[in-house]
């Protein structure tokens, strides 16, 4: 009886290990949709989005394919980052609605914002504060898809740290505006705009952080092998503030 107690008790504590474990990933709610932009594969672009933060088994990855999660606050309290992978062309959101998403950040947790996500609800000033730079109809742009070259700018930054510069296949895009404060984490030169332009950068909003990187025109490009690394140190950064060792 002593060696089957023992046993229970063993097997009790590797259930809660378990448990434990599975607690302690990051709760990522990933917000895609239809994007109203023909040249974008929105469900192919946030499937290889979720495939990525899920492969390194720090993250459990929620999709909405609405903007309907925001307008409830309750909902946003059971994650730690908010991913949006989505350009929201129709509508906007409620005054409810973005009162959540400005105090999610706010009060301490991550924000994640991917290629023409940062176009969205262009009326919402505030939006564009939150996303550091942003896209703007008609002024900013990009050549043609092609292969180019990312220069890694701040080497000693956790979510690129010991990353070399990198070749990727994307659009490069160019004249995002805003001013905002951000750290410029990568960049790459654009034939387009004929400057170098930030790809991937972070800012704090309030107690909270945000992650904005412009790769992510499909699949395929958000696989790219650095992009991928990229994304994930830099969703693990905007939702905990740090980044572990060994991503």
């Amino acid at each position: 009886m002593r060696k089957i107690a023992l046993l229970l008790a063993s097997l009790g504590l590797c259930l809660v290990g378990l448990d434990l474990q599975a607690a302690a990933k990051i709760k990522v709610l990933l917000i895609t949709g239809d994007d109203v932009t023909p040249a974008h594969n929105w469900k192919e672009m946030s499937s290889a989005t979720r495939e990525v933060l899920e492969a390194t088994d720090r993250f459990e990855v929620k999709v909405s394919e609405t903007l309907n999660p925001l307008s409830s606050k309750a909902e946003l309290a059971n994650y730690d980052l908010i991913f949006l992978s989505r350009y929201n062309r129709k509508g906007t959101l409620s005054d409810e609605a973005k009162a959540n998403l400005l105090t999610f950040v706010k009060d301490g947790k991550g924000l994640a914002v991917s290629h023409l996500a940062s176009a969205s609800f262009p009326e919402w000033q505030e939006f564009r504060k939150l996303v550091g730079r942003y896209w703007v109809m008609g002024k900013s742009g990009h050549g043609p898809r092609s292969v180019f070259r990312v220069t890694i700018a701040q080497k000693d930054n956790a979510i690129v740290k010991e990353m070399a510069d990198f070749e990727t296949d994307d659009e490069l895009y160019a004249k995002l505006e805003g001013d905002a404060p951000i750290q410029t984490l990568a960049t790459a030169d654009s034939d387009f705009s004929k400057k170098t332009e930030p790809l991937v950068f972070t800012l704090e909003y309030g107690k909270g952080r945000v992650f904005h990187e412009a790769f992510g025109h499909d699949g395929k490009a958000v696989k790219t092998p650095s992009v991928a690394k990229i994304i994930a140190r830099g969703c693990e950064w905007a939702a905990t503030g740090k980044v572990e060792e060994s991503k």
